[in-house]
Formats: structure tokens, C-alpha cells, sequence
């Protein structure tokens, strides 16, 4: 494995859900004193401060919570994607020498129901957005019948994704969503865009994350149990791919931005996918997660029928996925999201996952992400 001069050495999470009366910056607050907490450092040793949202323009005012110390702080913001870039960019920052410790920082608090804007913010004419195309629902769900259509996934594989989701939920007392549900409460459920039911889609919700990094060979000092950042990359969208906001199908198909980002971070890692022991993969429905499974090299195009159906991505499985209930439990707070799937992994590889632990204590951490207008990334993490 390649080697690494950044690792994480505190996570901390605001869980997710709905909180009136309580903002997005002081669930922020709370994530970071967690992360803190837990990397045995103070506010004031923080040199260099990324944070992301997509509801706060400037996320980065967090520092009038935490207190006035100077600390460089930069916004970033890259859709789903935006908990990778923060993390990239703290880690960046240690290894320009700018910090020896940095921290990434998540967080939004989102209206109910789906996400909405014109077309316009996202350079797309307003017909787009008059024929139903701008919701992410109508999307997601045209997105995977056709997949189904090509490759042979029947109903049962997506309710089977949808299941474990929220079995996974029951187990972490920190989910938003933990009440496990049956293949067939979910199948029975109301479609939304089809063939998704209304249990097969994650909810925007509120919440928030926050990671802190330190040169590799500083991390001793605070924890025992560093985890080391093996590779972080991000890819948008090539002519050809159907992806989110795309206006029209292609004549002539591409891969997705996550096929791209995907072999860049095995690459930088110098690991292919049987090396991964746990994975969060973008779970914005259950048809994504299937999808994803390979795009992401961890099957071919089809086998995810059968690999459900064995019990592959369940914690018990060959390659546990979303162990802590993913989006579908969770929720997505868009700028938080990311962060989240980094502090499953470091609780994973840290083997402090309770009744959701994956068994013989995990090695490698594989975290994906994807979304509008197209893009994807992949963060590697490993003991």
C-alpha cells in the first residue's frame, strides 16, 4: 500500500435528522468539539479550517462559535461530493506545509421534501425543470430502470439494498432512521419515480460532521490509533455520460465520473477492490448503491442480483457496505454527508462499531461519493 504523510486522528458527528430551533453552525460546533475530543487537541492548535455547505454560504463562520483565533478558514462546496473536497483540501494543506493540524467541517440544515432551485443555477434551460427533469427523484429513477432493463436486476435486489440499509440503522444509535423494515413493506411502499418506492430513497435532513488531521508522523502524539489517508480523488463528468442534470441521452455512452475516480484512488493507494474490508457508497436511493457497487470495481454490471441476494454487503458479508445505515438511514445534510461516511470508516478501523462492528477488525476504508452535476469521488483510508 502506497504510503501516506496525513492521518486522522479525531472524528466527530452531529447526528442526523431534524433539530428546530437548532442551527446549522452550532450542530457544526458540536461536531467539532467531538472531533476535537476525540484527537486530544484544542480549538487553538487548529492551523487550517475547510468547511462545506450547501444551505450556509459561509460555513466557515463556525470560527464565531469555536472562537476568535486566526485560524485560516476557506468554504468549499461541491455538491454530494463537498465532504471529500474538505477533507482533501485540510489534508493538502498539511502536505503544502501550511498546518500541521487541519480540520474539515460538514454542515447543512435542509427545508423537507425534495431539493429544489430553477434550472437556471445549474446552466440548464427552464424546460428542463417544466418537464419534471430537475428533480433528482425523476433521476435517480430513470436512471435505474434502464439499468435493470440491462443488466437483469429485479425489484427484490433494490428492496434487499433498502433493508439493510435500515437493519444497519437499527444497530447505530446515532442514525435518524432505526426502524429495520421488510423487503416487503418496502416493495408494498408507494412508488415515488419508478421503480423506486418511497422507502427506497434517502431524505434531505440536517446535520453535521467534522474530521481532524495531522502530519502522519505528529499523529502519535494524540491517538493510538491513527488511520491513515491512502488516496482522495474527484472527477466530474466526461461527454457521453448520463449523469445527474444531464439535458438529454447520450447517442454514444462514457463512464460515469465514479468509474474514473474509482481507479485513480485504487492507483494512488496501490490496493484494488479486494482489498477493501468496508465501504460507504452514495446511497442517494437503493438503485444508486447497486450501481455503484460496480462502478466502484467491486463487481461487474449484473452480479449484484446475486450478490445481495448471498449476503455480500450485509455486515456479516465478504464486503460490508454502508454499516452505519448510509444515506438511507442517515439522511443527507448535503455538506455533511461525506464526513459522515469518513467517521463510520475511522470508527470501523478503530473497531469501536458496537453491534454494527465489522467482524476481525477491518484494514481499509473505501468512501464514495457522487452527485450533481456529475461528480464523484473516492477517499481510501487504511490502520
Amino acid at each position: 500500500m502506497a504510503p501516506s504523510d496525513v492521518a486522522i486522528i479525531g472524528t466527530g458527528l452531529h447526528p442526523f435528522g431534524r433539530y428546530p430551533g437548532k442551527s446549522a453552525l452550532e450542530m457544526g460546533e458540536d461536531a467539532v468539539i467531538e472531533a476535537l475530543a476525540d484527537a486530544g487537541v484544542e480549538w487553538s492548535a487548529i492551523q487550517a479550517l475547510y468547511a462545506g455547505s450547501m444551505e450556509v454560504k459561509n460555513p466557515e463562520a463556525i470560527v464565531g462559535l469555536l472562537g476568535l483565533t486566526g485560524v485560516p478558514g476557506r468554504a468549499v462546496f461541491t455538491g454530494c461530493a463537498t465532504g471529500a473536497t474538505s477533507l482533501a483540501m485540510a489534508a493538502n494543506a498539511i502536505r503544502l506545509g501550511d498546518a500541521d493540524i487541519a480540520i474539515a467541517i460538514g454542515l447543512d440544515k435542509h427545508p423537507r421534501g425534495a431539493f429544489s432551485d430553477h434550472p437556471s443555477v445549474s446552466g440548464l434551460p427552464g424546460w428542463y425543470g417544466e418537464a419534471g427533469l430537475f428533480l433528482t427523484t425523476h433521476f435517480f429513477g430513470m436512471k435505474i430502470n434502464r439499468y435493470m432493463h440491462d443488466f437483469g436486476i429485479t425489484p427484490i435486489t433494490l428492496a434487499r439494498a433498502a433493508a439493510k440499509a435500515f437493519r444497519n440503522g437499527a444497530a447505530n444509535p446515532r442514525a435518524w432512521r432505526r426502524t429495520p423494515m421488510t423487503e416487503e413493506q418496502i416493495l408494498e411502499s408507494q412508488y415515488l419515480n419508478y421503480p423506486l418506492t418511497q422507502y427506497m430513497y434517502c431524505s434531505p435532513d440536517e446535520g453535521a460532521a467534522a474530521v481532524v488531521l495531522a502530519r502522519a508522523d505528529l499523529a502519535s502524539k494524540y491517538t493510538d490509533k491513527p488511520i491513515y489517508l491512502r488516496a482522495s480523488t474527484l472527477f466530474s463528468r466526461r461527454e457521453g455520460a448520463f449523469e445527474l442534470l444531464s439535458p438529454s441521452l447520450p447517442l454514444e455512452t462514457a463512464p460515469s465520473p465514479t468509474v474514473f475516480a474509482a481507479q485513480a484512488a485504487y492507483e494512488q493507494a496501490g490496493i484494488g477492490p479486494e482489498d477493501v474490508d468496508v465501504a460507504q457508497l452514495q446511497d442517494t436511493d437503493a438503485g444508486s448503491e447497486i450501481i455503484h457497487l460496480a462502478e466502484n470495481g467491486f463487481c461487474k454490471d449484473g452480479e449484484q442480483e446475486t450478490l445481495l441476494a448471498e449476503g455480500a454487503t450485509e455486515i456479516g458479508g465478504k464486503l460490508p457496505v454502508n454499516t452505519d445505515g448510509g444515506l438511507l438511514a442517515n439522511g443527507e445534510p448535503v455538506g455533511a454527508s461525506g464526513l459522515r461516511q469518513i467517521h463510520e470508516l475511522v470508527t470501523q478501523l478503530r473497531g469501536r462499531a458496537g453491534d454494527r462492528q465489522v467482524a476481525g477488525t477491518p484494514r481499509v476504508g473505501y468512501a464514495h461519493l457522487y452527485g450533481a452535476p456529475g461528480t464523484a469521488a473516492v477517499t481510501i483510508l487504511s490502520t
